[in-house]
């Protein structure tokens, strides 16, 4: 009987995981090319029973980490000093780098997520949260695949690498902020001034964020560096 059982857990397991391999390339590319319908699909699969949600896409936050292994294996593959890099002993890892690139940009979302319902005027709790967290996984996984990808290019410190990642990443800011805007201002009907102000305000807090947690762990790897 247990052994039956693991093997449907198997059979559960590997079908998931081969299903990855259909459904990712589907929803990066809606996610990329429809994100706003994106954010609006994520709002009604919540609304239906567990077992029917997301079965034509991923699951957002799986969908966000999956990126993001994609990009850590592939920038430790074309660059090879990543292997060797020194970083702090928690982050030794690749279990733990993962875990936390996946709360780094996990930070997009949810702030994004809380200032659309702080405007909203509603609640911030779990139950409220998680709809609006999701969708914004859609957004900010092609997202952190461009700007990944672009500090991989700029690890080569090559002039001509180095502008071109930064190109890259900036391609991938304003679209990620355009989207924002447009999703701002058609959700909570404000003006798209109005709205880009509102979403400059969440990236840029956002990153000075982000920013700082690296500054901390670089301190950590190298606490000699800032004597």
């Amino acid at each position: 009987m247990d052994f039956m059982k693991l093997l449907k857990s198997l059979d559960d397991f590997l079908y998931e995981v081969v299903g990855w391999i259909v459904f990712y390339p589907i929803t990066m590319v809606r996610s990329v090319f429809h994100p706003i319908a994106m954010l609006r699909y994520s709002d009604v699969e919540l609304s239906e029973a567990e077992e029917e949600q997301y079965t034509d896409t991923l699951n957002p936050p799986i969908f966000l980490l999956i990126t993001l292994f994609l990009v850590y294996v592939l920038g430790k593959l074309v660059l090879p000093e990543l292997r060797n890099a020194q970083v702090p002993a928690f982050l030794s890892t690749d279990a733990n780098m993962l875990l936390f690139r996946g709360v780094t940009f996990s930070i997009f979302p949810v702030l994004m997520a809380v200032n659309l319902l702080r405007h909203q005027g509603k609640r911030i709790d779990r139950r409220t949260l998680r709809a609006p967290f999701y969708g914004q996984c859609f957004i900010t996984a092609p997202f952190a695949l461009v700007a990944s990808s672009a500090a991989t290019i700029i690890g080569f410190h090559n002039s001509a690498y180095v502008l071109a990642g930064l190109a890259l990443f900036l391609i991938a800011l304003v679209w990620y902020i355009g989207v924002e805007i447009q999703w701002f201002s058609s959700t909570i009907a404000i003006s798209k001034k109005r709205a880009a102000w509102n979403v400059l305000g969440v990236v840029v807090f956002t990153n000075l964020l982000v920013f700082s947690v690296l500054l901390g762990i670089v301190y950590m790897a190298h606490p000699e560096a800032f004597r």
